[in-house]
């Protein structure tokens, strides 16, 4: 099995991405992180068939979050993007999914719900080493 991989793009601020990260691989899926926009960009061109990206819209103004989730997409059309932000408050409609960046939990759902068949079988293969 494969397990699903996002990119997190966080500036570099203590334990901002960090804290991401671990939510993430709570869930048992891959991340690679960027710390800005000409990072991200690079690292999507290396690897685009992440399954997603997590944007931190407070690391930039509007109009910058904007031209960034257009850019990734200019690379993968279709990308599955995750808007975090303080009080889960977007002010675009680059995104479907935005979330409360103070909310860990929300973001796992999230991210759940994006690879629904991947969770699932994640999750049965953790209930076997258990049993």
């Amino acid at each position: 099995m494969e397990r699903p991989c996002f990119l997190v793009v966080d500036r570099e601020f203590p334990g901002s991405i960090s804290t991401r990260k671990l939510v993430i691989e709570t869930a048992k899926f891959n991340v690679i992180t960027a710390y800005d926009e000409a990072e991200a960009l690079d690292c999507l061109r290396r690897f685009p068939k992440v399954d997603g990206v997590v944007v931190n819209a407070d690391m930039a103004d509007d109009a910058e979050c904007i031209k960034l989730i257009d850019n990734l997409r200019a690379i993968v059309p279709n990308l599955d993007v995750i808007v975090i932000s303080t009080g889960g408050r977007v002010r675009h409609d680059r995104s479907e999914h935005s979330v409360d960046s103070l909310n860990p939990k929300e973001l796992l759902e999230c991210l759940q719900s994006l690879r629904k068949d991947a969770t699932a079988e994640i999750l049965a293969r953790e209930s076997k080493m258990t049993e």
